[in-house]
């Protein structure tokens, strides 16, 4: 006998926000603090390697363990519903023990709006449903009256690249992840004073186009409560919400573009964090992600910098069969000088 319960559409939180907002550091904020609830986490990485997928991997709970992970690595999940979206999905409903919920990453550069009108699919739509999208947004960025760290050496790429089509790609996108939210987590608010905090929550406050709540956090430290079981079904509201790409057909990430930079073990973490930054201011960068090997540490570094701004942690042992790696993902506008920043991040 089939029971209500079975019958139950699994509520998926999509959350989107621009490079460098604290997406990841978030989720896996929520996984380890699940409470026991049984996740599963679709993330659409943009490049040839999914780091993001192998941070969450590494957080090890019990909750979500790692084949409960599911890596998208071949595009944007807007524009490959039916190859990617839909067998994914699959795979996780078919799980046992069965998933209580799924959270989705999206690529910084994602439009979420063609993501939440995906589960108006015949194959999506009576299985799972939209608990809420959520937006994380780069508080200090917003302070400073950008929507990423270093908007002026973006408009600089962009206004020399013919190539892009839209007058303002990067705040189009912003605005248009602020456009669908049902919350928005306004992070990395220990970066700020109170003037700074106004300045970031005006800045929110302009772009939403109706009330949305708007939480505060730091180091993707949300509550896990508030951001799970939104219950709002975004899906059926989609269309209400107005976006800068809702009268075309397709949209193409092409001003966007990524690559691989191998490096040896280090010695020095702080010098490669400064190699990072520098790199980055100099050749006008949005993100650089990825993992490092230091010589003699039984941990694995991560490193994250948005712009110059650079963070590090060690997050986990390596693994006995393992191969210590360092690892960095460059993500900037199309025609970034990749000599120059191989040579840079090389020291």
């Amino acid at each position: 006998m089939t029971t209500s319960a079975s019958l139950a559409r699994i509520p998926c939180t999509i959350v989107t926000g621009f490079l460098g907002a604290g997406k990841t550091t978030l989720i896996r904020h929520v996984l380890a603090n699940a409470g026991g609830r049984r996740l599963a986490v679709i993330v659409n990485e943009f490049g040839d390697v999914g780091i993001d997928g192998e941070i969450l991997k590494g957080c090890g709970d019990a909750a979500c363990p790692e084949e409960n992970i599911v890596e998208l690595a071949n595009g944007c999940l807007c524009c490959t519903v039916a190859d990617e979206f839909v067998p994914a999905l699959d795979a996780i409903l078919a799980m046992v023990p069965r998933v209580e919920h799924i959270v989705i990453e999206t690529s910084g550069l994602a439009l979420p709006k063609p993501l939440v009108q995906a589960f108006h699919w015949p194959s999506i739509r009576s299985r799972v449903t939209v608990d809420g999208v959520v937006t994380v947004v780069d508080g200090a960025a917003l302070a400073d009256g950008r929507v990423a760290f270093d908007l002026d050496a973006l408009a600089a790429q962009r206004k020399a690249d013919n190539a892009l089509d839209h007058d303002d790609p990067i705040e189009e996108v912003f605005e248009d992840q602020i456009a669908c939210a049902d919350l928005v987590v306004l992070n990395k608010c220990d970066l700020l004073d109170q003037s700074g905090m106004d300045r970031a929550s005006s800045a929110v406050a302009g772009a939403l186009p109706r009330t949305v709540k708007v939480v505060r956090i730091s180091g993707g430290k949300v509550d896990v409560g508030a951001l799970l079981g939104l219950n709002v079904g975004t899906e059926a509201d989609i269309e209400n919400r107005k976006t800068h790409h809702d009268d075309e057909l397709d949209h193409d990430h092409d001003e966007f573009e990524s690559f691989i930079v191998p490096l040896p073990e280090i010695d020095d973490p702080n010098r490669l964090s400064k190699i990072v930054s520098a790199t980055a201011e100099a050749a006008g960068v949005l993100r650089i992600k990825g993992f490092a090997a230091v010589r003699d540490k039984p941990m694995r570094l991560l490193v994250q910098a948005v712009g110059p701004r650079v963070t590090t942690h060690y997050d986990r042992h390596w693994a006995v069969a393992e191969k210590r790696e360092t690892r960095l993902v460059v993500i900037g506008l199309k025609g970034l000088d990749q000599t120059k920043i191989v040579r840079m991040l090389n020291g």
